[in-house]
């Protein structure tokens, strides 16, 4: 007689272990997602830290490519075509090759219009060209994508006094 009685708690049985495998089957779904998003925040993370030393990395490089490109401007004529200075230009466009990949950009300057989020005026030169128009860049400026990292140094025409 106790075998019919096994029979009716069966279906209930079944019920329990089957609500049981559902819970653990979700709580099992729910710990997978967390350790999905867990991860995914984590490699954010380590991608943001890289970024940011990358970053400051940049930062201290950009006055080496403006160095370059001032060197340049002051070297005599009778030296541009020697071996050494070939050499050092590569460098110097490695240099440049390397915070392009970066997406890291010199801002425009002469023959520009004065922009004061790009361009910080350090003088003023008297010049036929349109007032307000950069004529020198005394530095290089440095932006990534729309954001000015450093601003450009420049003088900016005015008109010629009479």
């Amino acid at each position: 007689m106790d075998e019919p009685k096994k029979n009716e708690d069966s279906p209930k049985e079944l019920e329990i272990v089957q609500k049981q495998a559902e819970e653990y089957l979700n709580g099992w779904k729910r710990a997978k997602a967390d350790y999905i998003n867990f991860k995914r925040e984590a490699e954010k993370k380590q991608k943001e830290l890289i970024e940011f030393a990358t970053a400051g990395l940049l930062l201290e490089l950009l006055p080496l490519v403006d160095q370059f490109k001032q060197a340049f401007r002051h070297l005599p004529a009778e030296q541009k075509d020697d071996e050494w200075i070939k050499g050092i230009r590569h460098i110097q466009s490695n240099l440049n090759k390397l915070i392009e990949n970066f997406g890291i950009k010199e801002i425009k300057t002469v023959g520009e219009k004065f922009n004061p989020e790009q361009h910080e005026a350090v003088g003023e030169v008297e010049s036929d060209q349109d007032e307000g128009t950069v004529v020198e860049e005394v530095k290089t400026g440095f932006r990534m994508h729309d954001k000015v990292l450093i601003p450009a140094e420049v003088k900016v025409s005015k008109k010629k006094s009479q």
